[in-house]
């Protein structure tokens, strides 16, 4: 009985099966890519993903872009569309907590406590734009709190996002910068190069909320993928990726 309806569901599924416009904030790409592949195999709906910096993406929303959901990097800009009518009164939550690290390419180069920022081991240091992506804002906080603004400032590079931020740092032309802990950790470790966790207490918690948007309250599709965000599917490979539930 179990496999006739297995083979029934299968071959009803891609009748109702819809698409779903996603703003995702450039450092949760990774996760979010495999995330999307799982949600489509598993109900037939494909969730079509746009990456950026939270300010652009929410820029990009308040100017009628037609994204459905967003996946933010911080609190502040769902927050924000909710107020604004352009999100989905009480469909807001926190679907990871991101973490901060200074990273290098270079093995041996960052140390586990990052006093390499005290020294004069690196010519440019790279950080994503603190006025647009909420991981830039964790990264000057953190600068900020160690005291290390005026030693640090002449060598600072900035990314647009997160995501070109790392760019930077893993293409060497800057020997470290600060990038999301998901960028560079895969299966429980750093992947390569070296790095320092940043401790949460050095900045203000990086929560990272999801939205449904007004253009996206009447898609099955949309409900679909922010119940199946919730799923323990999901929150496995987001933990996965070194973030926090």
């Amino acid at each position: 009985m179990y496999l006739w309806f297995a083979i029934l569901m299968a071959l009803i599924a891609p009748l109702y099966a819809a698409e779903v416009s996603v703003a995702v904030a450039a450092n949760f790409a990774a996760p979010m890519q495999k995330i999307a592949q799982a949600f489509e195999q598993e109900t037939g709906h494909k969730a079509v993903l746009s990456f950026g910096s939270t300010g652009m993406l929410y820029a990009q929303i308040r100017n009628g872009a037609p994204y459905q959901i967003l996946l933010s990097a911080d609190a502040e800009a769902p927050n924000k569309l909710e107020k604004e009518g352009l999100g989905v009164p009480g469909s807001r939550f926190t679907y990871a907590t991101g973490s901060l690290v200074l990273w290098s390419k270079q093995p041996g180069l960052v140390d586990d406590k990052g006093d390499v920022l005290r020294t004069a081991k690196f010519q440019r240091i790279a950080m994503a734009n603190p006025k647009l992506a909420p991981y830039g804002a964790a990264a000057m906080e953190t600068i900020n709190k160690l005291g290390l603004q005026q030693h640090l400032q002449a060598r600072i590079v900035q990314g647009d996002n997160i995501a070109q931020t790392y760019q930077f740092v893993a293409t060497e032309n800057a020997q470290l910068g600060f990038v999301a802990l998901s960028q560079v950790f895969v299966d429980g470790k750093m992947a390569q190069g070296s790095g320092w966790i940043v401790p949460a207490s050095a900045h203000a918690p990086i929560r990272q909320d999801a939205i449904l948007l007004a253009k996206g309250q009447d898609s099955a599709a949309a409900a679909a993928l922010l119940q199946y965000l919730r799923g323990e599917r999901a929150k496995s490979l987001i933990r996965s990726y070194g973030y926090g539930l």
